[in-house]
């Protein structure tokens, strides 16, 4: 739903975090917890980010009472492909690649899986929110550029 859509119906003012302000101000976003409630929905269950639990952590080091409301989640999600969760190995992220970035960290991770004939998740890169560096030197304005969601086909192309 559209951001005015939700606070014209929850009657609250709402901040659509992305990954920059999640990582990088996460204090902004619970600070107010300690007089006030505040939420924080995430797609997937909140617990399954390690930047998520960090965000938990440093609330509750700040006095801040933390209550967790699990949602549906791609961990969850690949039981119903027939696979068992127990057969499950190490967890992966496959980052988008640039021109001069192309981390190989998941690839050690998929071969041990593959020794112990366990099953790979591997987690494709979703880039929303990413500014436009070359608009930013030429122009001096920011200008985000449009979300990429990495298909199964560049994973392959990458792997």
């Amino acid at each position: 739903a559209d951001k005015n859509r939700l606070e014209e119906f929850y009657g609250i003012p709402i901040t659509v975090a992305d990954r920059n302000l999640v990582e990088l101000n996460a204090e902004s976003i619970y600070k107010n917890a300690k007089t006030t409630n505040v939420g924080f929905l995430v797609v997937g269950d909140p617990l399954c980010a390690t930047t998520h639990v960090d965000l938990m952590l440093r609330a509750r080091n700040e006095g801040i009472k933390v209550e967790i409301i699990h949602n549906t989640s791609v961990m969850g999600a690949v039981a119903s492909c027939g696979l068992q969760l127990y057969q499950y190995g190490y967890t992966v992220s496959i980052p988008f690649f640039e021109e001069n970035w192309k981390p190989s960290s998941f690839y050690d991770r998929i071969k041990y899986n593959k020794e112990g004939g366990m099953h790979t998740l591997c987690l494709l890169d979703i880039k929303v929110s990413e500014p436009d560096y070359e608009t930013m030197q030429r122009y001096g304005k920011v200008r985000l550029l449009p979300p990429r969601f990495m298909n199964v086909n560049t994973a392959i192309d990458q792997l």
